[in-house]
């Protein structure tokens, strides 16, 4: 009786491994070869969970092959870590395996958990007690092992060591099959892709655009991204930030500031590791760490909770053009060279297109400069005004001009400061090179040492490209800057040590660039009360104050008014198409009368509303600014009417070039007769002198 059960168990077992083999024969890839194990195989070995792995190709690591589906450990949450992490083969598990002929079996209570796989540790805790491991033969060098797990001891008996040795061929033979397959499978997808990438980068002209082509391929064919990239500078020694991937690093990014924003050279560890070599790099963070005197990069990596960082060369030819990082613990290091080849192309090409473009963006600020140059020329042909308060500026200025002094002009908004500077420096020896303006008011307190003294590319974040200064643009000509009293206290202190050393730095630069800049600054504060108050630094102002002019007001400028007025009268004209030739009386005492508190750019903007309003040839109302009630009058009423007559006769006469009478006359315009004219000039003592 106890032979005949023998006999049908060795039968059922014959048929089942019979029914393995024909099964095995049609295996075309892993699906179907975890299905015939899972199913075939299960009938002659009564096990509860199966896994197969495969050694990596300098057989250093291994990592799982199959994994089943049904298995009790995929409710951890590590297990999907699990089955992706390389394993090192001396684990005391699978090296012992790997060194026998024959399955060998595990008691995995026996096992110390401390110092197990993962993948040991989890199935361990799904309840299996019982491991038996095949290396299977094969021409690969055993390069697929077999795994079986068991819930209960004693499953896996002599009779369960037989079968696995009798099917131990077969398995590796369909294993080996299956990985040769994808191997060339994954060999054309590379192929495939690389030359659509080649297709791809070709289109490439930006950073932004390149940053998109290289993030898109790294996640669709190596699922990892890009950490960063750094290119080699023009000294051949620097490593700049060029592109780099800041959603890696929410996490710690105390740590990548610091290492980011500093000077790397190509003779650090490990930058001079990634340059000499001619292959990708693995740094093993374990290894480094265990040297000890590890950089700071070790560190950094540890806490983004990697085990390894690939690296490798961007080079073009033999040059070497910058380094390139990926955060991932395995990659495809053929395929990583073939994209790092094409990459160093683009970046080389950008950034030969980026010293094209930052030569053309000289030329456009220098053009824009230009433009406001010619613009401010055509507005104000002249300085409009001959009374006595401006004969003084036009002294000053006529002192002033020919030396290289600082100057700095006071006034009220208004008055005219950015005029009389361009008036100062085009009767300068500077005047063949434009003179620059920086507006301190319009520039947030951020920007201004930027805009001010420029920045090299990766100074900070955000600082992509390299920015040149208004002090170098400003280099043997006048730098303009507006509005200095609202300039911040921490940029006081850097434009006094450039202006008392003539040097500067950009920020993010290690070297010094020598500049000669004439300084013309203007401001409508009390600088004075600003030093009282702590708001502007004494050392500045005493270094600006050297040659101050004050502009007066407007409402001290009366005899001005008029003339500017006709002045912006005849600009309007041209540009509306208008031909409105004077004022009424009435319009012109009220002009006189008026206080001006915006001075003279009020007056203009005044008497533009008023050209466009108007439809006779003469501006009969003038739209001035209500007091507002309990406000005092803006002026007395300091002038008579026979006054403000005077002065209107005087400036109509001199339209007309002292012509009285006749079509073209002063009298015509007036709309009186050339008698009454005559009787009115008379008795207003008006002279020839006057009007021509």
């Amino acid at each position: 009786m106890l032979k005949s059960e023998e006999l049908a168990e060795k039968e059922r077992i014959n048929d089942a491994l019979l029914e393995l083999s024909n099964r095995m024969v049609k295996v075309r890839d892993r699906r179907d070869l975890l299905h015939v194990i899972n199913t075939g195989l299960r009938k002659a070995i009564n096990f509860t969970a199966c896994l197969m792995t495969i050694l990596d190709d300098v057989h250093q690591t291994y990592k799982a092959f199959l994994t089943d589906p049904d298995t009790k450990p995929r409710d951890y949450a590590a297990y999907n870590e699990a089955i992706s992490t390389p394993y090192p083969v001396a684990d005391g598990i699978y090296d012992v395996a790997a060194q026998s002929e024959g399955p060998v079996l595990f008691d995995m209570q026996s096992i110390d958990l401390a110092h197990a796989p993962v993948w040991f540790k989890l199935h361990y805790a799904a309840g299996a007690r019982e491991m038996m491991i095949k290396a299977l033969p094969g021409e690969d060098a055993r390069r697929h092992s077999l795994i079986l797990f068991s819930d209960e001891t004693g499953t896996f008996d002599d009779c369960a060591v037989h079968i696995i040795e009798r099917i131990a061929n077969q398995l590796s033979t369909a294993a080996s099959n299956i990985t040769a397959n994808e191997e060339i499978l994954n060999r054309e997808a590379e192929k495939s892709f690389l030359l659509n990438f080649s297709q791809n980068i070709a289109a490439v002209r930006t950073k932004a655009d390149l940053e998109v082509a290289i993030s898109d391929a790294l996640q669709q064919l190596l699922s990892t991204r890009l950490a960063m990239i750094r290119v080699i500078e023009d000294d051949g020694e620097t490593l700049t930030p060029y592109l780099w991937d800041i959603s890696l690093f929410s996490d710690v990014m105390d740590l990548f500031d610091q290492l980011a924003n500093r000077r790397a050279t190509v003779d650090e560890y490990f930058f001079a590791q990634v340059l000499a070599s001619k292959e990708p790099i693995v740094i093993d963070i374990a290894e480094e760490e265990r040297k000890g005197n590890s950089p700071a990069y070790i560190a950094f990596w540890k806490r983004l909770g990697l085990r390894n960082v690939y690296a490798s060369a961007l080079r073009v030819g033999q040059q070497n053009v910058g380094t390139m990082f990926f955060l991932s613990d395995e990659l495809n290091l053929g395929l990583l060279k073939g994209l790092c080849a094409q990459i160093s192309i683009a970046i080389s090409n950008i950034r030969a297109n980026e010293k094209i473009l930052a030569y053309k963006q000289l030329l456009e600020i220098e053009n824009d400069q230009l433009k406001e140059q010619i613009r401010t020329i055509y507005n104000f042909s002249e300085i409009v005004g001959s009374g006595p308060e401006m004969q003084e500026v036009y002294h000053l200025m006529s002192l002033v001009a020919d030396s290289g002094s600082t100057v700095l002009l006071l006034g009220e908004t208004g008055t005219g400061k950015e005029l009389i500077a361009r008036a100062i420096h085009n009767a300068s020896p500077r005047r063949n090179k434009l003179m620059i303006k920086v507006n301190c008011a319009a520039l947030p307190a951020s920007l201004i040492e930027s805009e001010l003294f420029g920045h090299e590319k990766g100074a900070f974040t955000g600082a992509v490209e390299r920015r040149i200064g208004k002090f170098e643009l400003a280099n043997e000509s006048t730098l303009f800057l507006d509005e200095i009293g609202e300039m911040p206290l921490e940029a006081q202190v850097k434009l006094l040590r450039v202006l008392q050393e003539k040097e500067l730095e950009r920020i993010g630069g290690k070297t010094t660039v020598k500049v000669d800049v004439r300084i013309i600054a203007a401001t409508n504060r009390n600088l004075e009360e600003e030093v009282r108050e702590g708001r502007f630094r004494s050392d500045l102002y005493y270094r600006l104050n050297v040659f101050p002019i004050v502009l007066p007001p407007l409402r001290n400028r009366r005899d001005d008014i008029l003339p500017l007025a006709h002045f912006f009268v005849d600009r309007y004209n041209k540009n509306s198409g208008r031909k409105v030739t004077g004022f009424s009386p009435r319009v012109i005492q009220e002009l006189q009368n008026y206080a001006w508190p915006g001075n003279v750019r009020e007056l203009e903007h005044l008497i533009e509303r008023s050209v466009l309003l108007n439809e006779d040839v003469v501006v009969r109302e003038i739209h001035l600014p209500k007091p507002q009630p309990g406000e005092k009058a803006a002026v007395p009423l300091s002038r008579t009417l026979a006054e403000v007559e005077r002065a209107y006769i005087i400036e109509v006469l001199k339209q007309f070039q002292g012509r009285i009478s006749g079509a073209d006359g002063a009298a015509e315009f007036l709309d009186i007769p050339s008698t009454t004219l005559h009787s009115k000039i008379k008795k207003l003592k008006i002279s020839k002198a006057d009007y021509f």
